[in-house]
């Protein structure tokens, strides 16, 4: 089951965000307002996911954790930068 959970954050990280929003109140736990969690859904899903699990489950950001975090935000800007290289590459 972890598993798929993992999967299902790494493919659709935006509906799980929205699904957390409303079906828990992990991130009302983690983020104070809806500020930071709106530009987490816009720009790094996968690292407001991430964070918000750490917070809410009492973890510390430290160690192992921010070792998570740090593959959160890469997998994050990768997921953004990923596919201009693969056009420009196209493209020539």
């Amino acid at each position: 089951m972890p598993c798929l959970l993992v999967l299902l954050v790494l493919v659709f990280p935006r509906v799980v965000l929205v699904l957390m929003w409303l079906f828990s109140n992990m991130l009302d736990r983690a983020y104070h307002g809806l500020v930071i969690p709106l530009i987490g859904f816009i720009f790094l899903p996968i690292t407001t996911i991430v964070y918000a699990w750490l917070v809410a489950s009492g973890l510390p950001i430290q160690g192992f954790n921010l070792v998570l975090i740090i593959i959160a935000v890469i997998l994050d800007v990768g997921s953004h930068a990923g596919g201009t290289g693969y056009y420009r590459r196209r493209r020539l």
